[in-house]
């Protein structure tokens, strides 16, 4: 199965989003300034994310986004499917009723075996990344920081973090053009 990039780009700025203070933000700009990717790009991704309600998001000077929930709340499965949908990677059009050996569909009342291993093996995808929590990500993903470039990130995060007034978490925001 392929996804697409916007789904490493959402990992990322969650895994990122997770290290600021409670009452921190990050802007869209900063987000995809920080992980060297295109703007208008990243900010589809993170109104995915915004509007499933893993992120929230704030407009203003202040404004940008931050998690809804913390880390360990947070499925890698929630994340895949803000961005690429719910729906299952194989769809099954069934070609075993075309061709010279078709007969009527009411014939085939066994689902195909093929669809059955494709779906079988969907289902095991989704129920392993259901079980990694962004939490086990951000784990992982610290453990293989080489020292100096963690230095250098969080130097980043403490030039660009946005510290709101309030530290509940942020009403959605307008369009992404609104924000910060």
């Amino acid at each position: 199965m392929r996804l697409s990039a916007g789904v490493e780009w959402a990992l990322h700025c969650a895994v990122l989003l997770a290290a600021l203070p409670p009452t921190g933000a990050l802007s869209g700009r900063a987000l995809a300034e920080f992980h060297g990717v295109s703007e208008s790009y990243l900010l589809k991704q993170l109104q995915a994310l915004t509007r499933t309600g893993l992120f929230t998001s704030t407009s203003g000077p202040l404004g940008g986004y931050r998690l809804a929930r913390p880390p360990a709340e947070i499925s890698v499965l929630e994340i895949v499917e803000a961005i690429e949908g719910p729906e299952l990677g194989f769809r099954c059009t069934d070609i075993r009723q075309r061709g010279p050996a078709a007969v009527d569909a009411d014939l085939y009342r066994v689902r195909c075996g093929i669809h059955t291993a494709m779906l079988r093996a969907d289902l095991a995808w989704k129920q392993a990344l259901r079980g990694q929590t962004l939490a086990d990500v951000i784990a992982l993903t610290g453990a293989g920081i080489a020292p100096e470039r963690a230095q250098q990130a969080r130097a980043w995060l403490r030039a660009n973090v946005r510290l709101t007034p309030d530290a509940g978490p942020a009403a959605p925001a307008g369009p992404a053009s609104e924000r910060g």
